[in-house]
């Protein structure tokens, strides 16, 4: 009884958590640019890399983690927060599989998939930026550009995502629920879609093929 009542009362202080962000988060996002174009962020070795550079061209920015990867058949389901998400980190694989398909079919037609790594769900990117940059490219080599680790929700969440969460609300409550949490944005800087973790990008795909036709 007593341990049922502790997963009750941590699963209300998750919630809170969520659904009352601090003063200093909301202030913050208050004073957030107007447009994607204006953000700098980070690249992994450490560089300023402006989002106007991407100008033009359709984007998919994703929350990314690499440390676990397993098979699908051992997977076990979760409900966090109203979305299934794999408790056994199995979104890994599949995910960095179909954002290789992708980008390899698309990025001469004007895609960029910008990869966020992020430590925050599950403890799954707990290296340092070189670290990441190596296992990202050796293990599920992937060749879209990728970028510093972040901070995804909370008050110390990178700018960029304070801006995407209150471009596009979520399910229930507006905070990243898990890693590969995806955004799209047409060729004019407009955050046009949200996907939760278990959209694969493949499910996609035809959305975005809309988005490079269009002028």
């Amino acid at each position: 009884m007593r341990h049922w009542i502790a997963i009750l009362f941590v699963g209300i202080a998750v919630v809170a958590f969520y659904i009352y962000p601090s003063p200093s988060s909301q202030q913050s996002t208050q004073e957030l640019p107007n447009s994607i174009y204006d953000f700098i962020v980070k690249d992994i070795h450490g560089n300023d890399v402006s989002l106007g550079d991407y100008k033009g061209k359709v984007l998919l920015i994703v929350n990314v983690a690499s440390k676990w990867s397993i098979a699908k058949d051992d997977q076990h389901r979760i409900d966090f927060c109203g979305v299934l998400v794999e408790s056994s980190l199995g979104l890994t694989n599949s995910n960095y599989k179909e954002l290789n398909i992708l980008y390899e079919k698309y990025k001469n037609q004007g895609l960029e998939i910008l990869a966020f790594p992020c430590n925050q769900f599950g403890w799954q990117e707990p290296g340092s930026n070189e670290q990441i940059k190596e296992h990202v490219c050796s293990t599920f080599k992937a060749e879209f550009p990728l970028f510093q680790k972040v901070q995804v929700n909370g008050p110390n969440a990178a700018p960029l995502y304070k801006f995407l969460k209150s471009k596009k609300a979520g399910v229930l409550v507006d905070e990243i629920k898990w890693n590969f949490a995806k955004f799209l944005i047409d060729k004019q800087g407009n955050v046009v879609e949200r996907y939760a973790p278990t959209t694969s990008p493949l499910q996609i795909e035809s959305k975005i093929q809309n988005l490079l036709g269009s002028s």
